[in-house]
Order: C-alpha cells, then structure tokens, then sequence
C-alpha cells in the first residue's frame, strides 16, 4: 500500500503534508473552474436580456425623439422657434441630470458582482484545512 492510500492514522505527517500540497492546487482550481462556469451561465442569462432590453431602447428613444419634435412644434405656434426648442432642450437635459443621478445611486447600491457558491466553496475548503469545522 502506498503513503497515499494508507489511513490517515498510519501515515507519517510528512506524508500528510505532502498530500496536501499536491491537492490543495487542485482544488484551488477546481474552485476557480466553478467560479468560472457560474459566471458565464449568469452572463448568459444576462445577455438575452440585455439584447431585449437595447431593441426596446432605440424603439423608446424613436418614440421619445418624435414626441420632443411634437412638443417643439406645439410651443412654436405660441413661441418663437428657437425659443421653443430651446425651452424643450432644458427641460431635457434636467430630466436626464435626475435620471442619471438616480441611476448612479442604484449602480452603488447593487455593488459588485461575485460567484458568490464559489467564494463559499474556497471559505469551507480553507476551514477544512485549517481543521475548522463549519
């Protein structure tokens, strides 16, 4: 019987360290191929979305561009022109300063993306390690 497939209690604690050393890689990587796979099935949820998500913004942004040109329209049979696109442009530009602070305070508040079966995996194979339980 080799070192490795002895009991654990008959095995020197050379060979025991020995042992960890050529699996503690392995496992790392395994904890890293599973981070990877979790990852790329959350993208790929993710982009058939996305892709919905941009065909309903250039319709919406068609739709927002001809709506503006009617209000445009609408305020020049009582305003100058210039005046009436000038007014529409401002009311505009400070919808989109609120919208993009609103959206600034979601992104922060979503924080970061992580594997998050995978960090725990890494945290439990390292408390066994260690001789931890969990």
């Amino acid at each position: 019987m080799t070192a490795q497939h002895e009991a654990p209690e008959s095995q020197t604690l050379g060979a025991l360290v020995h042992q960890l050393t050529q699996q503690v890689p392995d496992l790392i990587r395994s904890e890293v191929r599973l981070a990877q796979a979790e990852m790329a099935e959350k993208g790929k949820r993710a982009g058939a979305g996305i892709g919905m998500f941009s065909a309903a913004g250039l319709l919406a942004f068609f739709g927002v561009a001809a709506l503006v040109t009617t209000a445009i329209l609408a305020l020049s049979l009582v305003l100058d022109a210039w005046l009436a696109a000038l007014l529409v442009a401002v009311a505009l530009l400070l919808l989109a300063a609120v919208a993009g602070l609103l959206g600034k305070n979601k992104v922060a508040e979503a924080g970061t993306p992580k594997p998050e079966r995978a960090l725990e995996g890494l945290r439990e194979d390292i408390a066994t390690i260690k001789g931890e339980q969990r």
